[in-house]
């Protein structure tokens, strides 16, 4: 039974609904701040060291902490951030658990599914190779980071695929589709993984819950296309799914490093472990992933382009 977590990266999407889950069900949670902590279950940290003695006694560390891969273009600058935002926090809280050493907590570190890059054909499990992108490098260079933590700790890494929310992977395209400017990526048929948000936070409690160390893949079980994302949140709010962009435009606007391991990738990700632990997901579908983030809309005629 969990009695207490550490979390960094509590602000954000994932963190913060996490931290409300735990809290709500009895179990204490200390948050790790950037800012002056403001209140008793708050320390600040970063740029580190963090004294060990803030983790002991915690039952597991969850290691959240990356700035957006939504932000575009990925200029030189950017890239450099979003390394710094994963690497660095990773090492100091991996530092801090190894200090502790046979008393150390698990450590549950954020990763995401981009580790695989694009795999077209492929079904990726846990099992399956890194991929060859600036994305999968990161995540390599990521989860080497929270590895680090030493022999006695339990280390999780958590390949989070896009949450299906208003502020994950549907932020950029519920304004083009509340216009009916919506329509195929690319192609349009390449697998997108993709996980609500109400799984992704079952899930890692899932994995804080059980002796689940190694890679996990967070990802819905149904698999998806970037057309059946696209055209679920159309028909969710009764818009056209017509206008298409081309790859070449994409690339233009957001860069070929972006493009190729956001949007254009094509990776069929298995969440084997979940289902192999006995996990049970609440939205087996994109469609009922969309359906429980967004409200429905008002009647429309609905094109497929």
């Amino acid at each position: 039974m969990l009695r207490r977590v550490v979390i960094a990266g509590a602000s954000g999407l994932i963190g913060s609904a996490l931290a409300e889950s735990l809290r709500a069900d009895g179990v204490a949670v200390t948050t790790l701040v950037r800012r002056p902590a403001e209140r008793p279950d708050e320390v600040q940290w970063l740029p580190g060291p963090l004294d060990p003695a803030v983790l002991d006694g915690a039952d597991a560390v969850v290691g959240l902490n990356g700035a957006s891969i939504g932000r575009f273009p990925w200029t030189p600058a950017y890239k450099h951030t979003l390394v710094w935002s994963r690497i660095t926090p990773t090492q100091v809280l991996a530092r801090a658990i190894r200090e502790l050493g046979t008393d150390a907590p698990a450590f549950l570190s954020a990763s995401a599914v981009g580790y695989y890059g694009s795999a077209p054909h492929r079904v990726l499990t846990e099992a399956s190779p890194r991929g060859d992108s600036f994305l999968a490098d990161l995540c390599g260079e990521w989860e080497g980071a929270a590895q680090a933590a030493g022999p006695h700790a339990r280390v999780a890494l958590l390949r989070t695929a896009p949450i299906v929310h208003a502020d994950g992977v549907l932020g950029p395209l519920l304004m083009l589709t509340r216009l009916g400017l919506s329509g195929p990526i690319g192609r349009g048929t390449q697998s997108w993984p993709w996980i609500s948000l109400d799984d992704e936070i079952a899930a890692i409690r899932h994995v804080l819950a059980r002796d689940i160390d190694g890679p996990v893949n967070l990802t819905g079980p149904t698999p998806a296309t970037a057309n059946d994302l696209g055209f679920a949140l159309a028909v969710r709010m009764n818009r056209p799914y017509l206008l298409r962009a081309p790859e070449w435009g994409i690339r233009l606007a957001l860069g070929p490093d972006a493009t190729d391991a956001l949007l254009t990738s094509d990776a069929r990700v298995r969440p084997a472990v979940l289902q192999e632990s006995g996990f049970v997901f609440a939205h087996e579908t994109v469609e009922e992933a969309v359906a429980a983030a967004v409200p429905a809309g008002k009647p429309a005629t609905l094109v497929i382009g």
